[in-house]
């Protein structure tokens, strides 16, 4: 395993890269560690890294269909229950309640990602377009990008695609990141990291990419109108961050997924706040250590109760 290092107009991007040999042919894989870290991050990474790449190679010959979900009986009880005891209640948004949820999502679903711009600068920039001067350029265009995504959920009539994913993705970053609405190109490899940017879980191949959100899609199709809604969206929006599909933004993305598919049930939509970032954490990583949905499910029915808070006051 060696470090990779290519420059790019934004900066200096990282890799942890490895040749290997499989059927008579030379193949080589890249997990993305991050642009422009010091020295010390770049080797906290790598060691983090190595051992995610090392499970990577091993499983790379043989890559289980991750789509394998037949709810018993049981678990579809647990759901209801779930319900019941949460007091969960379908509410509709008003368009101040719009407003107001799109500058909470927005806030939060790039500070879980490490953006600077407070909530109360996210207001000043999505109502009054008035920057603030010191924050980097790339955090704004993903204020106004977030923002544009929900938008964008609300008028499609779209439940899940690809080129509804690959659509979200731009209209995110389509003026922060040269990738923007592409997916990973063959060879370049990414894990899923917690808020201190430790890599806990290595997306699919990245030749796996396309044919497993392909199965994704047919999956929740099929699945639709056989399962509850909060199911579906806890279900899909899993699946996604266990394929990571683009070189970064995965969560976002994510997150924005789980909100329309949510939406399209006639739910209301999801806001992960930053204050339960680790539980949304813990979540992923209990769903990819043992296909355990029912954390994500009390995340999401938790965020609700506090979502309907807020929109009271």
């Amino acid at each position: 395993m060696y470090l990779e290092a290519r420059k790019t107009k934004h900066g200096i991007k990282h890799y942890l890269a490895h040749s290997f040999r499989e059927g008579g042919k030379v193949k080589k894989i890249r997990v993305y560690l991050g642009s422009n870290l010091t020295k010390k991050i770049l080797l906290q990474r790598q060691e983090k890294a190595e051992e995610l790449l090392e499970q990577q190679v091993n499983s790379f010959k043989i890559i289980r269909s991750p789509i394998n979900y037949k709810f018993t009986k049981r678990e579809l009880e647990l759901v209801k229950s779930l319900k019941s005891k949460s007091k969960f209640k379908i509410f509709h948004l008003s368009e101040a309640d719009w407003k107001l949820f799109t500058e909470l999502f927005t806030y939060n679903t790039n500070a879980i990602e490490g953006s600077t711009v407070s909530q109360s600068e996210v207001l000043s920039i999505l109502e009054q377009n008035k920057w603030p001067f010191n924050k980097p350029k790339d955090e704004i265009s993903e204020t106004y990008g977030v923002a544009k995504a929900i938008q964008h959920i609300r008028k499609t009539k779209v439940h899940l695609s690809l080129k509804l994913i690959k659509d979200i993705h731009k209209i995110v970053f389509e003026n922060s990141k040269s990738f923007a609405g592409k997916l990973r190109e063959r060879g370049t490899e990414v894990g899923v990291r917690d808020g201190l940017g430790n890599i806990i879980h290595l997306g699919a191949p990245s030749s796996r990419v396309e044919s497993l959100l392909n199965e994704l899609v047919k999956w929740y199709s099929k699945n639709k109108k056989k399962l509850p809604p909060i199911v579906l969206a806890a279900v899909v929006h899993n699946q996604f961050e266990y394929i990571h599909p683009f070189e970064d933004g995965n969560e976002r993305v994510g997150r924005i997924l789980l909100s329309n598919i949510l939406l399209k049930h006639n739910l209301p939509p999801a806001n992960i706040s930053m204050k339960n970032r680790k539980a949304y954490y813990d979540t992923l990583r209990d769903f990819q250590k043992t296909g355990n949905i029912k954390p994500t499910i009390v995340l999401i029915l938790k965020e609700y109760r506090e979502l309907r808070k807020k929109l009271r006051k």
